[in-house]
């Protein structure tokens, strides 16, 4: 029997609530398939900034380094500066650990409606693999000359060869995996420097993965062809700022942001990896109850995943497909549903 140590860290506004919902999900499989799983949570995030000046504590790190893996419920406050935000919980997690894969998976499940027409359940399935510790998000930078006319902000992307590299083959890993295509967005006809290196990179790893079919495709190109091709598209790969913006759009084709789940990960054993939904926090709908937990819950899954808990993972995302394929379950307001957070969760509860 294995037992596996999960750090915990709730966050701000929804985070709470699907934290808490997904956690009996959790529970469940995990009793199921014989494993047991134990949560240590942490009162990190925003509001820990507005009392004492800091999103975590110093030792942040070192404390979360001890736990097999991390679950985020989400960060945000209206008070606090998005920035703020990122940089204090988000990106020093991401970078100190070295997970430089997020993986985003978006499908359109039977029973869901997406906004665009003619696609139903299993149409659109794709995932975006999305460079996560350097590229635009790399803290290189400052402001100078503050208050004065001539003020100057300068923000400097990093692209590493190791570290666009190790994402591109990642990617072209998941495409022998899956349908064997891969699609690699830059914007290199006006960025002649960091996206050409990123072309290139491409180029030469895609040498050794001759089976793969590559498409490169401009970001403006493709924003565009996920609303008007979405079932075209099996892998994609991108930079840290690309990956973010396309992938909020692939939650949206494929029917809420409630169902984004994504992971922050870590391939090998030095470090933990963490998952969490995509929604963020969701301020406007804080207390009501009716936050979808689903994407916690389909989080959840790929942490089992990585962990290697194959059938914990199928088990918890199949429950979700199997309800959001029963017109008569239980649903919350952004999937047309006029129910809450615990009586969707009550209902996966059964169905595991």
């Amino acid at each position: 029997m294995s037992d596996y140590s999960i750090a915990v860290i709730p966050g701000d506004g929804i985070g709470p609530a699907v934290t808490s919902a997904s956690e009996e999900t959790v529970a469940a499989v995990a009793d199921r398939f014989g494993f047991s799983v134990e949560t240590t949570a942490f009162d990190w995030g925003t509001e820990r900034y507005l009392d004492r000046g800091a999103m975590m504590p110093d030792d942040g790190l070192d404390r979360l380094a001890e736990f097999d893996a991390v679950f985020l419920g989400a960060v945000g406050h209206p008070d606090v500066p998005d920035h703020v935000t990122l940089h204090g919980l988000l990106l020093p997690i991401r970078k100190g650990f070295d997970q430089y894969i997020c993986k985003r998976p978006n499908v359109l499940f039977d029973g869901i409606e997406s906004p665009l027409r003619g696609y139903e359940g299993g149409d659109i399935d794709f995932v975006v693999y999305r460079e996560n510790t350097e590229g635009e998000y790399a803290d290189i930078g400052g402001r100078e000359h503050a208050g004065f006319d001539h003020e100057t902000a300068v923000q400097s992307a990093l692209f590493t060869w190791r570290g666009t590299e190790r994402i591109v083959r990642a990617a072209f890993e998941a495409a022998t995996e899956r349908a064997g295509t891969l699609t690699s967005v830059t914007k290199s006809n006006a960025q002649a420097h960091s996206m050409v290196f990123w072309d290139d990179v491409v180029a030469e790893v895609g040498e050794e993965y001759p089976e793969v079919s590559v498409e490169r495709i401009l970001v403006d190109a493709a924003a565009m062809d996920l609303i008007r091709r979405p079932d075209e598209f099996d892998v994609l790969v991108a930079s840290n700022l690309f990956g973010d913006v396309l992938t909020d759009v692939g939650a949206q084709v494929t029917g809420s942001m409630g169902l984004a789940p994504s992971g922050n990960i870590h391939p090998g054993e030095a470090y933990p990896s963490m998952f969490e939904p995509v929604h963020g926090s969701a301020p406007d709908i804080v207390g009501e109850g009716v936050a979808n937990p689903l994407a916690a819950v389909l989080s959840w899954s790929m942490l089992f995943e990585d962990l290697g808990e194959d059938d914990a993972a199928a088990a918890l995302w199949n429950a979700v497909a199997d309800q959001l394929a029963d017109a008569s379950a239980p649903r919350t307001p952004d999937l047309g549903g006029d129910a809450g957070t615990e009586a969707v969760v009550a209902d996966l509860r059964d169905r595991l």
